[in-house]
Order: C-alpha cells, then structure tokens, then sequence
C-alpha cells in the first residue's frame, strides 16, 4: 500500500461564539483537530504545486482502513466525527482494473459499522449492506473485504451503519484502466462535496418528524402574497394561498434540510477553508466530482470556464459542454476544464438555496476568485406537483388523509397492485416502449401517502427547479449518451413499476405506500432482462440507488441513453431503465437521501 504523502489536512483552532453567518462559511481552518499523528500535515509543509485540504490516497491491492471517531470543528464548536483512518474524506483509494483488492476494516467504534463500495459491481456478499448483504462489523472486530475489480471511473464509498455518513464516514474511489492512467487531461483532483451539522443527526430526524418543514426559512410570506396579487389578481392570489394550504404543501419545498443545520464542504474544507486545486494555465484539468452529501443536492458551475462532462457514475459518455451541473446525492460526474491564466470558483449552491460549498481553482496557493450570490430560490410548478396535467385541479380526489390523493378513478376495476405487466399482455410487442399509464398499488391508499400523480411528466430534458431558464447551459439527462451502448442488447421481457410515496405531514417515506419493514423483496430471475419505471408520487426529487446491478436509463421512446448506479427521479415525474439481472444475491435498493432511506424508502432486491 502506497500513500500519496502530499494530499492531508489543516490542523485547527478551536475559535468560540462565532455568529452564525461565519457558521455558514464554516472556519477557515475548520476540520481535524490538532493531534492526530503523522498522517496530518499543516498547510505550510505542502509543495505550492499541489492540492490544499484533500485526502490521503492509497494505491495498490492492499488496504487497512480503521473506523473510530475523531475531534473535529467546523464551525466554532468542537465536535466527534466518524471518520475513516482519522480523515474527513476518507482516504482516496486508487484501484486498477483486473486487479483483485483486499481492505480490510477495522472498528474501532462502540456501535456496528459498514462500508458500502458505491457503483462497484462486486459479489453481494463483499457490499457491505448490514442485513442485507452481511452483518455489519461488530466492534473491535476486522471485516476483509476481498473482490475482483471489473470495472474503471470514479466512485465512492460510504457507510451503511446508522448515520455514520453524515458524521464524516465518505471518501472516494478512482479505478484505472487495466492499460493505466487517463491521458485526457495533464492533471487532475477529486472533489468531493458534502454537508455537516453540529447536530446529533437523529436529532436532526426527530426534528422532521415532529415538523417537516422545521429547517426550511423560504416559506411564502405576505410579501410574497401581494407580489402574486400585483401579477395575477387579488382572487387568483387567493385561490394559489388556498390550494397550497387545502394539500397542506408548501411551494418550497424543496429541501428536507438547509444551511439552517448544514455547514457545506469541498474535500473536508468549509467554504471559508477555500480547498484550492493548483493548475498552470493552459492545461487540461479533470474534476472528479462526488456528491457525498447526505441530504443535499448541489448546482454546480465555475464562472468563467466551460466545463465538458466526460463521465457520469464512473461510465464514459459522449463529451458535452456545459455551464452547469446539478450533482444529486451519490452520483459522480468527471469533468475536463482549460483555465487560463487567471483565478476560479468553484461553486456548489445547494438547490434549495440557502447556502454553498467552495473551491478555488489557482496557480498558486493562497489566491481567491469572486464568490457568486446565491441564486434566489424558485418555488415549486404546479407541474412539479402534478406532473402533465399541471394546469388544473379538475378531478383531483382529497383523501382521508389531508393531502392530494391522486386522480379520482371511478369505475376503473383493474388490479395493479402486483405492479407487473408481462410480455404479451397485449396486440403487438407491448414494451417496445416505457408504458405511461400511471399503476397504483393498494398499498399507496393509507396514511403513508399524501398525494399520487397520475399523469406523470417523462421529459429528460429538465434540469430541474432551480434551473429552468437560468441563462446558463445546464446538464439534463437528456444530454448524456454512455458510449459503447448498452450492456445487454436483448430488450426488457417484463415492466416492474415502484412509486415513490410519502406523507411530508408525517415526514414518512416509502415505496409504494409501504415503508421497508412491511415490504417483500423485489425478484428479478438471474440472467433476466428487465424495465422497471420509477414514478414519483412526491414534490421532492429522490436519488434512486440499486446496489449491484447497472441502471440503464432510457429515453421516452424507450431508447438506451445512459448507464448508471444512481438515478435522480424528479418530483411527478416517471423514468424508465433496463436491468440485466446478472448479479446473484440480496441487494438493497434505496434513496439516497439518508434521512428518506432511514424513514423507510427503502426495498430489498433478490436476484436468483
């Protein structure tokens, strides 16, 4: 095992009762507290041709990662983390493709603990899922994790023991090809985004429980009412406040969490901390961006410099050149920039517009560009809520359960809790192409659901709330196109359709109506080529993750457009991808919004 020396972190310096708005930003030294040995190097020590604030990286096929809790202050106030070899990220670890790794993970925590290799196609044994694919590591015990890398990119891997995560449990994964190293670019630097809070995260869940919107401080005010009166009339005013209230929802909505709790980071970095990547002008830079946030999907651009997206979870795609990204929890872009000779910010808002996450990009230490003003926040669509049939209310049916139940179906007799269509249901080849008929399971009819879509939009080409019409190019899924095409060119032989419920009332999350606990697993027959839609019957947008199989997303006519491990479902919107069941074993398949997952969006997965 072999350890890049350059790559470590500043020490710290305990500075009390700051004010909030320095919080915010974090300290600007925020992070690892002093004593922690060898591994740790002050700022000064670092060559100026190097990265500041970023994580030890580990080559080679042999890997010892300790778990324990470390001191750490971002803010102003000491607090413990969960880290990895005592860093925030955790070690960088570099694999080569063909290469056989063993890691062995060593607990040194008083709980169970866990690490998930996220994206990597592995035995379901070695996935690192507490009851589901192993029993988690007890503590003071060693798990070896040993398997065959078959695959390159750019990953990550967390834990998957209670809220070991948002508590700093995260690094990166970089897997080279078997021929070696990218050439694409004459450097390169990861940059991992992620959000802290000084909180006790169940805390933070308690919180949510009790009030849903407790984090949330862009709620509609008068101000807003008589903006909306001037616009479009005191009655139509009126009648929006109503609606909202009547489904008890709020248009901003947006974000379960804010920087009201979050303070963001860049490679363990507070915005005031500035992580900064050193370049000379002129040359080709690759950006591995991770969003390792637990709650928080980031917009992310660098004013001044295009940047062309070469990568989407790991897959190589074909280039193309944006403004703009938005990052949602778990996935990871690659991105080649020029800069000049000349100073950049990289800039990380969060989507619901409260805070952000910073990096400079400089040719040498201790430069800063421009920080941008956060965009000001949008408010959630009628089509957001609604999805095609966006413009009305007409035969909307209000429950029993205080919220907007869904399309009043009258007579419609047909039975869908199964949530199946075969092959041959029909004249002609029925899944040529994605079914756009909305499929209500039973299930969803109870208290775990508050709202159902049943007209759900399809379009790829959204970049989502926030960014509509923001003068800038921004990414849709619309645009990636993996190259080499799909894995399996069989098509699907069966649909499976999952909804994405929940009651923001009770601030419950599920699948179906059914929170994991009261569900069965989903079956997949090994070697099986399938198409499973996912349609969100909520207003938040849900990163989907299935362990251990490629999600292939297709495109509204049902074409194969992009390959990849998480896959961002908007709010009242329907996606379609194909899985080739190619994997044996129990899997997990959840959002990646911990708080959702731990509320219960979450379903087992069997392949047999």
């Amino acid at each position: 095992m072999k350890r890049n020396p350059i790559n470590s972190f500043s020490p710290v310096i305990a500075v009390p009762d700051l004010p909030r708005r320095r919080f915010v930003q974090g300290l600007a030294a925020g992070g690892l507290l002093l004593g922690l040995g060898p591994m740790i190097k002050p700022s000064w020590a670092r060559s100026a041709d190097t990265a500041t604030g970023y994580a030890p990286v580990l080559e080679g096929t042999e890997f010892d990662l300790t778990v324990a809790e470390t001191p750490v202050n971002f803010t102003g106030s000491p607090r413990m983390a969960t880290t990895i070899n005592g860093s925030i990220p955790g070690p960088t670890l570099r694999w080569r493709e063909g290469e056989t790794v063993t890691i062995r993970v060593h607990n040194r925590l008083a709980v169970d603990t866990s690490i998930h290799w996220h994206g990597i196609l592995l035995p379901f044994q070695m996935d690192g899922v507490p009851g589901i694919s192993f029993k988690g590591i007890p503590p003071g015990e060693t798990f070896t994790y040993r398997f065959k890398v078959g695959q390159t990119g750019t990953y990550w891997y967390h834990s998957h023991s209670g809220m070991q995560e948002q508590t700093g449990m995260y690094g990166a994964i970089i897997i080279d090809s078997a021929s070696g190293r990218s050439t694409q670019a004459d450097r390169e630097y990861v940059v991992q985004f992620s959000d802290w809070t000084d909180e006790d995260p169940m805390r933070v869940f308690s919180k949510l429980k009790t009030q849903s919107d407790y984090y949330n401080f862009n709620q509609p005010t008068a101000v807003d009412f008589f903006k909306d009166v001037s616009r479009n009339g005191f009655r139509s005013a009126l009648e929006k406040r109503k609606m909202w209230n009547e489904m008890r929802m709020s248009p901003t909505d947006l974000a379960d969490t804010s920087a009201a709790t979050y303070t963001f980071l860049t490679n363990g970095s507070t915005p005031a901390g500035n992580w900064t990547g050193i370049f000379r002008p002129g040359e080709k830079v690759r950006l591995r961006l991770i969003n390792s946030g637990a709650m928080t999907f980031f917009d992310v651009r660098i004013p001044g410099l295009k940047m062309t997206v070469v990568q989407a979870d790991g897959q190589d795609v074909e280039p193309v050149t944006v403004d703009e990204i938005r990052i949602g929890v778990a996935e990871t872009y690659d991105v080649i920039v020029t800069p000049g000779d000349d100073t950049y910010t990289i800039f990380a808002q969060s989507m619901d517009r409260t805070g952000y996450a910073r990096g400079t990009l400089a040719t040498r230490a201790g430069l800063a560009a421009a920080v941008p003003q956060l965009d000001k926040a949008d408010w959630l669509t009628m089509g957001d809520m609604m999805g095609a049939m966006g413009g009305g209310m007409a035969g909307m049916d209000h429950g029993s359960s205080g919220g907007m139940a869904g399309m009043n179906h009258g007579g419609m007799a047909m039975d869908h809790s199964k949530h199946v269509m075969p092959a041959g249901m029909a004249m002609g080849d029925p899944l040529a192409k994605p079914s756009t008929t909305a499929r209500h399971a039973k299930t969803e009819y109870g208290a775990s659901t508050d709202m159902r879509v049943d007209m759900a939009r399809t379009n790829l080409d959204d970049p989502g709330i926030g960014l509509r019409n923001n003068g800038r190019r921004v990414l849709t899924y619309a645009d990636l196109r993996t190259i080499g095409g799909p894995i399996d060119p069989r098509g699907p032989g069966r649909e499976i359709e999952l909804h994405l419920t929940g009651n923001m009332e009770r601030y419950a999350w599920s699948i179906d109506g059914l929170e994991f606990g009261q569900s069965t697993p989903v079956h997949f027959k090994y070697g099986e080529r399938a198409r499973v839609i996912l349609h969100n019957d909520t207003m938040m947008t849900h990163p989907m993750h299935l362990h251990g199989l490629w999600s292939e997303l297709e495109s509204d006519g049902g074409g194969f457009q992009v390959r990849k491990h998480t896959i961002n479902v908007q709010p009242a919107q329907r996606i379609s991808f194909l899985v080739s069941a190619d994997a044996l074993g129990r899997w997990a398949w959840h959002c990646h919004l911990l708080l959702h997952m731990d509320a219960g969006m979450f379903r087992e997965v069997v392949v047999a």
